[in-house]
């Protein structure tokens, strides 16, 4: 196994494939529903409506020198919530995507590690439409400038970290099934102790060295930086986010392409 170049080789091979399944799986979790596909647009605005309330006028805080309004501040919100309901939907969906999709694991014809791939490909079909809005609401603020152009490559990284993790997770659920029980409380947490409604500057600096604690502080204020306050994300936390997907992704196949051996006896 070559452990830099296996995962990105298949992931090319079979791109066909993965394109037509994971469509195939966001058609099927709309279908029957009354909104239908418009769940992608009310899904992640009730979760922005919900927090906008609780810290405009039930918890109110005082929002950094940086933005100049209430509005502002909402949107930063946004960039906050977008990125952890598109990660969180991942998790939630591959932590069981490998037992839960036992015809799969015993067609040789369907390779296995895509499985878990395109749980979190599904997911991110709510964060496409949240991004769109997202950008729209940046232009109409005035607050778009050129370090949007970075936005990709903290998607990107999100992918690749979120992907390496569901490796490692969907692989230990089929011998530890309790895993998929707690992950609605993992998910609980990591949003308290995620910096969604507010940002580094509002946290005492005591306090900052434990947020390090939580990847997805990297992830949410690397979106923050480049969308609503127009810099490079600071104190090399861009560069921190690209360590930490690069070691989840490729240690993440790595780690799967062990465990798929136990797969057919334990699905």
């Amino acid at each position: 196994m070559n452990f830099f170049s296996d995962p990105i080789l298949a992931l090319w091979k079979y791109r066909s494939l993965l394109r037509q399944t994971t469509l195939s799986d966001i058609r099927a979790r709309f279908a029957g529903s009354v909104l239908g596909l418009a769940w992608l647009v009310a899904y992640p605005l009730l979760f922005l409506g919900t927090y906008a309330i609780v810290y405009l006028f039930i918890v109110p805080v005082r929002f950094p020198d940086l933005l100049d309004s209430s509005i502002e501040y909402v949107v930063v919100i946004f960039c906050g919530l977008i990125p952890f309901l598109g990660f969180a939907e991942a998790l939630s969906l591959g932590v069981v995507s490998v037992t839960m999709n036992a015809s799969l694991i015993k067609n040789t014809l369907f390779p296995i590690e895509l499985i878990p791939v395109k749980a979190v490909l599904t997911a991110q079909a709510t964060q496409v439409v949240g991004v769109g809005i997202l950008l729209v609401s940046v232009v109409a603020l005035g607050r778009l400038t050129w370090w949007v152009m970075l936005l990709p490559a903290v998607w990107l990284l999100q992918i690749m970290f979120s992907i390496g993790l569901i490796w490692i997770l969907s692989s230990l659920n089929v011998i530890m099934r309790d895993l998929q029980t707690v992950i609605g409380i993992v998910i609980l947490i990591l949003m308290i102790g995620s910096p969604i409604a507010w940002t580094v500057e509002m946290i005492p600096p005591s306090l900052r060295p434990l947020l390090g604690l939580n990847p997805l502080y990297y992830m949410i204020l690397s979106y923050q930086d480049v969308l609503m306050m127009g810099r490079w994300p600071m104190h090399n936390i861009f560069w921190i986010l690209m360590g930490i997907s690069m070691v989840s992704f490729f240690g993440g196949y790595w780690f799967f392409s062990r465990m798929k051996k136990v797969f057919v006896d334990n699905v």
